[in-house]
């Protein structure tokens, strides 16, 4: 009984330690990962400003696992000097849509060109209290810094650059 006095305290503080760990990283990992994707798009085409990825490859990629069928665009954004509008061309494909991610990587707001009728899609993304233009959809979000995506089918590569063509009408640009 004595042995198994000793070695109580030193489990039980243990098992808090790793349970208090367990939840730092459950909270930290979401916002960690959002942060180097975030620093990696703006390396690759600055912040608030929409970037158009080349169709991925083997040895190309600008996110990770991208399915060899999507086209991307992307916008990494920073809300700390304002909000920022949003607006994404129609392309000639079967599907397109705009995800916006926020600094936990939870999606904060997705439209597909079947949800606009094959319209364009315009958004203004914003904290609270920043001003947007009235008529202008707005995405409150809760921290300054997130993605917006945007994804392409692209059925056959020999489309590509029709689909390329149209989806550089897409921007992001601070309001």
């Amino acid at each position: 009984m004595p042995l198994m006095r000793r070695w109580l305290l030193p489990i039980l503080l243990g098992l808090v330690c790793f349970v208090v760990a367990w939840q730092a990283a459950l909270g930290l990992a979401p916002r960690v990962i959002m942060a180097v994707a975030v620093k990696r798009l703006a390396e690759a085409g600055g912040l608030n400003h929409m970037l158009h990825a080349p169709l991925p490859a083997a040895g190309r990629r600008t996110i990770v696992r991208p399915s060899p069928d999507l086209a991307y665009s992307s916008c990494p954004f920073d809300l700390s000097k304002g909000p920022l509008l949003v607006e994404v061309a129609p392309v000639p494909a079967p599907y397109w849509s705009l995800s916006v991610f926020d600094a936990r990587t939870d999606v904060a707001f997705v439209r597909n060109n079947r949800d606009t009728e094959g319209g364009p899609i315009r958004i203004a993304l914003a904290r609270a209290g920043q001003a947007v233009p009235e008529g202008i959809e707005t995405v409150r979000l809760d921290a300054d810094k997130g993605v917006a995506l945007v994804r392409i089918l692209v059925e056959s590569r020999e489309r590509f650059g029709a689909i390329d063509r149209a989806r550089r009408a897409s921007r992001c640009v601070r309001i």
